[in-house]
């Protein structure tokens, strides 16, 4: 009798369900308050049309913004809450101000008050319900991991700590050695996989050793029997992959290039002609919003940092090739008199100036220049610097394949990554650089544009 996993929601499933039911709710709380009330600022009806798409428009916008479909967010009552609000108030402002698409400002300024509320009310009675329904135990995908013993424990916190609704009850180890097993999750024995599926109401096997490293014949045969009766078996590096949306190049062998196809949109004529001249175009909204910025920046320069105002650095851009990048000073007079060293979390060598341009990346906005000259893109891989690319190309062998694109004003591992500069840190980096690369495209440049937008806003610039 084949056996059949239990209902839960995949990742993409959860993110599409989360942006249809806000509109949803939304709309629907809407047409809810002017049937009861005397509210006439909004109509949901096809005469209106525009009215419903450009509100529709506005919440996922600044729902991406405000981080309202991050995953680990929405399953927090309390950071959803503060999310909510933050993207409301927002999308409400934003339609206010543009009644050429939007219904004209009311009379009564009332009707205002509960159009806001109406929406804040609608968002959260829908959020509390995905909490406590679809982020229950009863939709958790219950997951068994087969995999060599050592590296079992950070497996298990890997596959947990990214997504909220899996659950690891239990592992196979497919080696002797002893298990590092600090999360105390049970082992199973692999003689009768079928069995163990059955009794634990297992959703999904992930597989984290090679054939012939750890999986025996026997062990093989019964996964090859549960996946013919359509029981999903997946490897650990896919699973990583979609989950933490980062490549895993510490669990893929040298042969590299068997796991990490290259987006098309590398080679894309289109597509590079679209970025390129999109980043033209922010490179001038850029240097004209720091025209209009560095009086002030100068005088905040002048008193917190005092020295140049300037200064430049080499690094390491497409093909390997090095350029000048153009900063503004964040860190005291010769900082680095001891040799090249990495920024570390709170350290002493920032300004206290240095440390809010930083924060809120304004001592960024010089590399305009160097984008548009064509050394950089507005999105890519940060570039580093030549000495810590050899340090780090000895350490992570496929390091240097950062190099494939331009690198970028911002990037995935900088939206995505913990604030840090170090070799562990550079490897985390790298896994999201590499990720960039394997799926660039035009919606992934449209989210990292909107989390840069959320990175500023909540002052987590690195």
């Amino acid at each position: 009798m084949p056996i059949l996993p239990n209902i839960h929601f995949e990742v993409s499933e959860r993110k599409v369900l989360l942006r249809l039911f806000d509109i949803i709710s939304v709309l629907g709380a809407l047409q809810i308050v002017s049937s009861i009330f005397d509210f006439d600022y909004f109509h949901f009806t096809q005469a209106y049309w525009e009215w419903t798409v450009v509100l529709g428009i506005y919440l996922l916008v600044f729902g991406s913004i405000f981080e309202l479909y991050e995953l680990q967010a929405a399953s927090k009552f309390q950071t959803t809450l503060k999310n909510v609000i933050l993207t409301t108030s927002v999308t409400v402002l934003i339609y206010l101000l543009t009644p050429f698409y939007t219904p004209t400002l009311p009379d009564n300024r009332l009707q205002i008050v509960i159009f806001y509320l109406a929406m804040i009310a609608a968002l959260l009675a829908w959020r509390w319900l995905y909490i406590n329904l679809i982020s229950s135990p009863r939709f958790y995908k219950r997951v068994l991991v087969v995999g060599d013993a050592p590296d079992m424990d950070r497996i298990i916190g890997n596959l947990e700590r990214q997504d909220p609704n899996y659950r690891i009850v239990g592992y196979i180890s497919t080696s002797d050695k002893q298990v590092n097993n600090a999360s105390n999750i049970p082992s199973y024995e692999l003689n009768n996989l079928t069995t163990t599926v059955s009794e634990h109401s297992i959703s999904e096997i992930i597989v984290a050793s090679n054939y012939g490293l750890g999986i025996t014949k026997d062990l093989y045969s019964q996964l090859i029997n549960l996946l013919e009766s359509g029981f999903p078996i997946r490897d650990y590096t896919q699973v990583y992959e979609e989950i933490n949306q980062r490549v895993p190049v510490q669990y893929v062998d040298r042969d590299f290039f068997k796991y990490f196809p290259f987006s098309r949109s590398n080679q894309n004529t289109f597509y590079l002609f679209a970025i390129r001249l999109l980043d033209i175009i922010f490179a001038i909204l850029g240097l004209l919003f720091f025209m209009i910025m560095s009086p002030l920046i100068f005088l905040g320069n002048l008193i917190g940092n005092r020295g140049t105002f300037f200064y430049s650095q080499k690094r390491i851009g497409k093909n390997g090739k090095a350029f000048s990048i153009i900063k503004l000073r964040t860190m005291i007079q010769n900082a680095e008199a001891q040799g090249a060293q990495y920024a570390q979390k709170n350290d002493s060598r920032i300004t206290s100036f240095g440390s809010f341009l930083r924060k809120t990346r304004l001592d960024e906005l010089p590399q305009f220049v160097n984008v548009l000259f064509g050394e950089m893109s507005f999105i890519g891989p940060r570039p580093e610097r030549p000495v810590f690319v050899r340090e780090l190309s000895d350490l992570y062998p496929f390091y240097e394949t950062r190099h494939i694109v331009k690198p970028g004003l911002t990037g995935w591992a900088q939206v995505m990554g913990r604030y840090g500069s170090s070799h562990d840190y550079a490897l985390e980096k790298l896994q999201y650089d590499l990720y960039y690369i394997k799926h660039r495209n035009i919606f992934l440049d449209i989210n990292i544009i909107f989390k840069t937008i959320g990175t500023i806003l909540y002052y987590r610039g690195q």
